[in-house]
């Protein structure tokens, strides 16, 4: 790996080199109003440049700071990003650990500029496995940013989308509820409000939802960027977004 190379990978995780903010060129009209994203790659991107994994997280999370913005300044409603899955505890202990401590600097980091900006941040996902001061971060998050209404901030953390349906009819079965309407079963999901995506990003090549937001995705319009995570910028958006753009939706009709 060359010098220039490892310089460049440094500055992406220190934030340093971004490019200035430009106008978005896809027709505001041709915008979906939700948009979900499974940031994927960040631990191989790492790899690539020679570094840990951890510096390939903090790189994946100033990835995530421009493309808020960038979907804010489109006219995005709703942005889900998926930041922990229930599976994710599978991994090293000193990954998940490093993840942990790396939520709780982001929100002290970063909540108050997404605040200033008018960002809601929403957290979605099963909280009971997540410590007592993390729990307390995103309380103080979301209920700081509760009045803001330029763009929702929707984090899925700690999230399987089969344990959402799962949990959602549990909660379901106990208030005697046996045959649910899709608003009764809707309402019982972690977010109910949560604009169902019209697009689906996943970074990194794969090309599979790894048990995200199954409910929400049912015709949601899928697209599949070879960026690693970190790599993804507000232009690749903005690209994904033209792609949609282009795209019939016809919800299983003609």
């Amino acid at each position: 790996m060359t010098i220039a190379s490892r310089l460049s990978a440094a500055r992406t995780v220190l934030g340093l080199g971004k490019a200035a903010r430009s106008q978005p060129r896809v027709p505001l009209a041709r915008v979906p109003s939700s948009i979900a994203i499974i940031m994927d790659g960040n631990g191989r991107w790492a790899r690539a440049h020679g570094l840990p994994t951890g510096a390939g997280h903090r790189a994946g999370a100033r990835a995530l700071k421009d493309v808020v913005r960038r979907a804010g300044d489109m006219g995005v409603h709703d942005l889900t990003v998926f930041s922990f899955s229930t599976e994710n505890w599978n991994r090293p202990k000193d990954e998940v650990d490093d993840l942990m401590g790396l939520f709780s600097e982001m929100i002290d980091r970063e909540v108050p500029e997404l605040h200033a900006e008018g960002v809601q941040i929403r957290f979605i996902g099963r909280r009971d496995d997540l410590d007592a001061a993390l729990l307390a971060r995103i309380d103080e998050a979301e209920e700081l940013t509760a009045g803001n209404s330029r763009l929702r901030l929707f984090i899925a953390m700690n999230y399987g989308g089969r344990q959402e349906i799962l949990d959602a009819a549990g909660a379901l079965a106990s208030n005697g509820i046996a045959a649910p309407t899709d608003e009764e079963f809707r309402a019982a999901l972690y977010g109910p409000d949560l604009i169902d995506p019209e697009l689906v990003i996943r970074t990194s090549g794969e090309q599979r939802l790894s048990n995200f937001l199954l409910w929400q995705s049912a015709y949601s319009e899928l697209y599949f960027a070879p960026q690693m995570w970190p790599d993804f910028g507000a232009e690749d958006l903005e690209a994904a977004i033209a792609d949609y753009a282009g795209r019939e939706r016809r919800f299983g009709g003609r």
